[in-house]
């Protein structure tokens, strides 16, 4: 990475509201830096750091191992904390930065300036835009599905709820779409009643969306319960009158509103 690209990223990063890096012994020079230029400003390299820990919600010991002994002596701007070795490349989380690093410079300067007609400045992505503070990206879809198989439905929608009570971390998406995607999996998978639960949950929170009926419907004609399918498929119409989907599906079933 150049240092202009490293540059750019520094102070895109540094424009991120994130909190304080974990108290730790930050020297004024630094080794093995492989990615990031080796003669990289302290300051630079702290906010580089600093933006790493918050887009994942983590500390300094996530990548860097503790120092063996004591520790070096301090120098003006150090701090107090725990004895890291930040050279050591002991820990695979921060081989794995390195490649992210690569990948996010390679998006940000080869692949998106193609796209024509981009924005002035142009939208770049950082560690955020995927972790979101989680240490490893995931979806609330990928949770759900990975919980229901693992654990049952019940577990899945107790998740569901524990993880929707901290909305405004911005860590998942909870709107309408993704609970339903899950449920059109699982109903493919032919898991009919798990899918009805989370369709169920889902219709909690979005209690005026017919789209979550007309699911409903589908999958309990799917599972061979032709009157649950037949009120809600009602239910739909009663939302909104001219839905179409309803109107065309209780003529296949052969039902007079």
């Amino acid at each position: 990475m150049s240092p202009s690209r490293i540059a750019r990223v520094a102070s895109m990063l540094s424009l991120v509201a994130l909190p304080a890096l974990a108290a730790a012994q930050i020297p004024e020079k630094f080794e093995n830096l492989q990615v990031l230029p080796k003669d990289t400003p302290r300051d630079t390299l702290v906010a580089v750091m600093r933006s790493f820990a918050g887009a994942l919600g983590v500390r300094c010991d996530y990548c860097h191992v503790e120092r063996q002994g004591p520790p070096p002596p301090m120098t003006q701007g150090m701090i107090p904390g725990p004895n890291l070795d930040f050279a050591k490349d002991d820990k695979d989380h921060k081989k794995i930065a390195r490649v992210m690093m690569r990948m996010a410079d390679s998006i940000n300067t080869v692949f998106l300036p193609k796209i024509p007609d981009r924005d002035v400045p142009p939208t770049n992505v950082s560690c955020v835009t995927c972790h979101r503070g989680l240490p490893k990206p995931t979806t609330i879809e990928t949770v759900l599905m990975n919980t229901t198989a693992s654990q049952g439905v019940d577990s899945a929608v107790a998740r569901y709820r524990m993880l929707r009570g901290d909305m405004a971390s911005g860590k998942f998406n909870f709107g309408e779409q993704p609970v339903s995607e899950v449920a059109r999996r699982l109903t493919d998978q032919k898991q009919y009643d798990q899918a009805i639960a989370l369709l169920k949950m889902n219709q909690e929170f979005y209690p005026s969306s017919p789209n979550i009926d007309f699911q409903l419907a589908e999958t309990y004609i799917a599972k061979r319960d032709r009157d649950q399918g037949i009120a809600r498929l009602r239910a739909v119409l009663a939302k909104n009158p001219n839905d179409r989907r309803a109107q065309a599906r209780l003529q296949q079933l052969g039902v007079t509103r």
